[in-house]
């Protein structure tokens, strides 16, 4: 399972996993509604404003620190979901995302000793952190169903950030070559947990669905 919570959460922000997205739409939104500014000769002629600079890709060090936090990030919503889901399917996802995740930080951490790479704290790796903890916030004040739902709904969606960070962003910027080697070789384990996080959302979505029809 090497370093696979590496890039998990390079796009949290990104994806906007840990409720960004609420304030984004809202500011589409007030956009939209706003009035186009008035062309005029001075405008026109000005010349396009230089985009703004790529953000540097992360070092190893800063790698390692994303792993360590983005691992952790799950462990934490795992036994949080241990103290307060009944359902059964529910628990098996928390239980095998704790220890996957416990021994994902396991391994990061004897392989960047081994590699003599101390962890370098970023931007990433702190957003990684408050955000699981704003996540984890939202989801003490839920109970019975309509936490089972948000917390595996939370579950895809981090998968499915970190598989695409992990592809796009951590094994291309990784330097040593077996970092890079440990980080692909997790894709597999990746994917594995966001199928067993879907089929999750889908039972409980029909229960849902099942559990309405039956209301008088």
């Amino acid at each position: 399972m090497g370093m696979k919570n590496a890039s998990w959460r390079i796009s949290l922000a990104a994806a906007g996993l840990l409720a960004a997205a609420p304030g984004c739409k809202q500011r589409e939104e007030r956009a939209a509604a706003a009035p186009a500014p008035a062309v005029t000769a001075e405008s026109s002629a000005a010349p396009p404003s230089a985009p703004a600079p790529a953000a540097p890709a992360p070092s190893d060090a800063q790698i390692a620190a994303i792993v360590v936090a983005a691992n952790q990030v799950d462990v934490l919503a795992g036994q949080l979901a241990l103290e307060k889901s009944k359902n059964a399917q529910v628990r098996e996802l928390a239980d095998r995302m704790v220890t996957d995740h416990t021994a994902v930080n396991k391994a990061a951490v004897e392989l960047v000793t081994r590699l003599k790479v101390t962890p370098e704290e970023s931007d990433l790796s702190r957003a990684l952190t408050s955000g699981g903890a704003d996540k984890r916030s939202e989801l003490q004040r839920l109970d019975g169903d309509a936490f089972d739902r948000a917390y595996v709904d939370n579950e895809v969606a981090y998968h499915e950030a970190v598989i695409g960070v992990l592809k796009t962003q951590l094994v291309p910027a990784a330097q040593h070559p077996e970092l890079k080697d440990t980080l692909v070789g997790v894709q597999p384990a990746f994917d594995a947990h966001l199928q067993h996080a879907r089929m999750i959302q889908a039972g409980l979505a029909g229960a849902g669905a099942a559990a309405g029809e039956a209301r008088p």
